[in-house]
């Protein structure tokens, strides 16, 4: 009996400190928006990456790109693709990707970069990325990939 009411005390003090389901309170990596409006999630464009119409109205931002590498399937004629991963600043900002024809050199440009609504408030964390992006396919030759001015990968199709 002398160790059931400690015991029994102790029992309710660690109930009492467990975790609380948090109510009012966005996700982490949710935007967080300067008014009241709710925040809904829209479903992704097949390619994400692409510039979108809207883009005119929100700021360009950097990316931290961390690995990129050419993807070749095994197909005919080949089609090529880039495999990209790094972070964006926020949550908040979208990945946008440009890619060129290949010029009289056969390099093929892709302009790598981000988007952000200026007037969003938003978590200051990193937002993680890995994307596919779809190149195509090519006529015979030897070719350049470059992100962003430098080399990314070379591919003979």
């Amino acid at each position: 009996m002398r160790y059931l009411i400690p015991l029994v005390f102790c029992a309710l003090l660690l109930a009492a400190c467990g975790a609380m389901p948090a109510t009012g309170t966005p996700e982490p990596d949710l935007p967080v928006s300067p008014t009241d409006s709710p925040i809904t999630a829209e479903e992704p464009p097949t390619m994400s990456y692409a510039p979108q119409p809207e883009d005119v109205n929100l700021s360009r931002g950097e990316i931290f790109m961390e690995e990129s590498g050419l993807l070749i399937r095994e197909s005919y004629p080949p089609q090529i693709a880039l495999e990209i991963s790094g972070n964006l600043p926020t949550p908040c900002h979208q990945l946008r990707a440009m890619i060129s024809e290949p010029d009289g050199e056969n390099r093929i440009n892709v302009e790598v970069y981000s988007v952000v609504d200026p007037n969003m408030m938003c978590t200051q964390v990193l937002k993680p990325f890995m994307e596919n992006i779809e190149l195509g396919t090519f006529p015979s030759g030897h070719y350049s990939v470059y992100i962003n001015d430098e080399l990314a990968g070379e591919f003979d199709s």
